[in-house]
C-alpha cells in the first residue's frame, strides 16, 4: 500500500528548482546517462482520504519519464514550456492554459528548430503544464497559469473583501454596494482577506448560477445574514479556493444545494468538499471540508412530492454516470471512509432507484409563491436536514 507523503514544499523558489532540474538533466547527458523527470502521480490509486484534514492527499506513487526514443519529445516539451513559464514569472506576466498553447504555437512557427515540439492540440500542451506543476509540486497558479480565473458569483449584504494587488496596492470591496452585480473572486485566494460587517449565519452554495441569481433578485440576501454563491457546475479552482477562504476566515456553516444525481454528488460536491485526484497537490487550499450537502436529498423527493426523472440506462451519458457511481463506492477513498457514509448511502440509493431530481424542482412545491425555494432551504437548515 502506498504511503502518505508530504504534499508540497512551502515557499519553493520555483526558478531555482527549475534550474536545478535542468542542470541535473544536462549533467546526465554529459555523462551519457538518461535524464529522468519525476512527478507526483495524480490519480485515484494514489489518493488518500484523511477525515482529520477532510480532503484527498497523495501517496508516494510517482510518474517517471526517462529519456528514450518514445519520450524525447515529452522531455523537450517540458523544457520548452518551463522556459516560457519562467519568463512569465520573471516579468510578472500571467496566462491561461489556452494562451500558453498559442504562445507555444507562435514560437514554434517562428523557429524551424522548434517544429518537432509542435502540439497538435491544446490537450497536449495542457498535459505538459500539469506535469510541470506535479513535478515541482506547486500549484498551477504559482506558475502564473490559470485554467479558469472566475470564482463563484457571490452576493452578500454583510461581506467585505480586502484584496492585495500584484503591485502591492490594496482594494476594498463591500459586496452590499454592488447592486445586482455579483462579486467574482479570482483564483488566488491568498491575496484576499475577509471581514463580516455583522454576524453571518451561513454560506449557501448553489450548483446553478442562474438559480443563485434568482434567489438574490428575490431578496434572499436582504432577508438573511448570509453569503450566497452560484458555483456554475463542477467547481473551478477559483470557486474551491474561495469556499476554502470563507471557511477558514469566517468559520460560518456552509451548505451546498444542487441536483440529486450521481454526477452532482461525485463530480461537483465531492470536488468542492474534498478536491479531486487530478489536483492532489492543490486540495489543501482548494477544498471546503466542512461543507454540508443540503440537497436535494432522497427524503426531499417524497416529503415535498418533487417532480423527478427516471435515469435511462440506455442513455450512454446516464449509464456512464451510474457506472462511475458504482466504481466510486468500490474504489474512491472519500466514499469508502465511514465519515462519509451518509453520502455513500445517497449514491447507493441513486443506483437502486435510478432517478434524478433537479434543484429547481423545489419551485413546484408552491408554484404561486415566488420565494418558496428560500422558505424550504431555510426550513431544511433549521431542521438540520442535510448530510
Amino acid at each position: 500500500m502506498a504511503k502518505l507523503i508530504k504534499i508540497r514544499e512551502l515557499d519553493l523558489d520555483i526558478p531555482k528548482e527549475a534550474q536545478r532540474i535542468a542542470e541535473r538533466m544536462l549533467t546526465d547527458l554529459e555523462k551519457s546517462r538518461r535524464p529522468v523527470l519525476e512527478a507526483v502521480k495524480t490519480s485515484l490509486d494514489n489518493s488518500f482520504y484523511d477525515p482529520k484534514v477532510g480532503y484527498l492527499t497523495p501517496g508516494d506513487k510517482t510518474v517517471k519519464t526517462e529519456l528514450n526514443v518514445s519520450s524525447v519529445q515529452k522531455l523537450a516539451r517540458v523544457v520548452f514550456m518551463l522556459e516560457i513559464i519562467l519568463r512569465n514569472l520573471d516579468i510578472g506576466s500571467v496566462n491561461t492554459k489556452r494562451e500558453l498553447y498559442y504562445i507555444c504555437k507562435g514560437l514554434i512557427r517562428s523557429e524551424t528548430k522548434l517544429r518537432p515540439l509542435d502540439f497538435e492540440g491544446q490537450d497536449e500542451s495542457d498535459a505538459i503544464i500539469d506535469f510541470i506543476g506535479d513535478m515541482l509540486r506547486v500549484y498551477r497558479e504559482e506558475l502564473n497559469c490559470f485554467a479558469n480565473d472566475r470564482g463563484g458569483q457571490t452576493y452578500s449584504q454583510q461581506l467585505v473583501v480586502y484584496e492585495t494587488m500584484p503591485d502591492g496596492e490594496k482594494a476594498t470591496i463591500d459586496l452590499s454596494s454592488l447592486g445586482t452585480s455579483p462579486f467574482m473572486p479570482k483564483n488566488k485566494p491568498q491575496s484576499l482577506k475577509l471581514k463580516a460587517k455583522k454576524k453571518i449565519d451561513f454560506c449557501l452554495v448553489i450548483e446553478s448560477e442562474g438559480t443563485a441569481g434568482t434567489l438574490h433578485a428575490m431578496g434572499f440576501t436582504k432577508r438573511n445574514n448570509c453569503i450566497l454563491m452560484g458555483a456554475q457546475g463542477v467547481p473551478s479552482n477559483a470557486v474551491r479556493g474561495w469556499c476554502k477562504l470563507i471557511e477558514d476566515e469566517l468559520a460560518v456553516p456552509m451548505y451546498f444545494f444542487g441536483d440529486l444525481d450521481a454526477y452532482t454528488l461525485q463530480n461537483i460536491f465531492r470536488t468542492l468538499k474534498a478536491g479531486s485526484a487530478a489536483s492532489l497537490i492543490r486540495n489543501a487550499d482548494f477544498s471546503a471540508p466542512d461543507v454540508k450537502f443540503l440537497g436535494v436529498l432522497p427524503e426531499d423527493v417524497k416529503r415535498y412530492d418533487l417532480p423527478h426523472y427516471n435515469v435511462k440506462e440506455s442513455d450512454p451519458v446516464e449509464a456512464r454516470a451510474l457506472k462511475k457511481a458504482k466504481d466510486a463506492l468500490e474504489n474512491d477513498p472519500f466514499f469508502l471512509d465511514r465519515k462519509n457514509k451518509g453520502l455513500a448511502d445517497i449514491l447507493k440509493w441513486l443506483l437502486s432507484e435510478k432517478i434524478r431530481c433537479e434543484q429547481q424542482s423545489f419551485f413546484s412545491v408552491d408554484a404561486r409563491d415566488p420565494i418558496i425555494m428560500e422558505k424550504l432551504i431555510l426550513e431544511k437548515i433549521r431542521n438540520k436536514s442535510y448530510v
